[in-house]
């Protein structure tokens, strides 16, 4: 359990995470996420490119082969859902990215050291749906970068929490994102 008000809210972090924007072309969303990390990259790529770590903050990693055109399942512990996808892009300790079947799209983590204990994230997903969707997948990066800053500070975030996660942060982010023109 975090110090928050609910158990999937991560606890209050010294990394704040900026809003996310977006660019959308007929019905394919581009989201764009920036975040600056007070941790090396070593540590970030632990926790965004392998089983150990993406459980912390993001979902389980049933598979992972950590090369291009590698296989990975990732399944979400809130609600046991799993996607199979391919890993589209990999340069060890710079850049993991996963395209998945169904709704999630193609996820890609850029990593930039800035010092020897600061790396700078650069999310780039890619979905297709309608508004809602890009709304939907905003704020759900939004509450999964609140618990990448948490895990990385040494509060990840359990199986116990997950499954007792509800909707009511992330309709608190959409409905931030929803009155932010993009």
């Amino acid at each position: 359990m975090t110090e928050s008000s609910h158990p999937t809210e991560p606890a209050a972090s010294a990394t704040p995470v900026a809003p996310g924007t977006s660019r959308t072309e007929g019905h394919t969303h581009t989201l764009h996420f920036t975040i600056a990390l007070p941790h090396p990259v070593e540590q970030v790529w632990e926790a965004v490119a392998t089983p150990a770590g993406l459980p912390g903050w993001l979902a389980a990693a049933d598979v992972l082969e950590p090369r291009l055109g590698g296989a990975v399942t990732l399944r979400w512990l809130n609600n046991g859902r799993a996607h199979a996808g391919r890993v589209t892009a990999w340069d060890g300790e710079r850049v993991a990215e996963y395209t998945l079947e169904g709704p999630h799209g193609r996820m890609r983590f850029h990593l930039e050291p800035t010092a020897p204990d600061a790396t700078t994230l650069r999310f780039t997903g890619e979905i297709d749906g309608d508004d809602a969707a890009r709304l939907d997948h905003l704020a759900a990066w939004h509450e999964h970068f609140e618990h990448l800053a948490a895990a990385l500070d040494g509060r990840p975030t359990d199986e116990r929490a997950w499954a007792a996660w509800t909707p009511d942060r992330r309709q608190q982010l959409r409905d931030s994102y929803l009155k932010t023109p993009q």
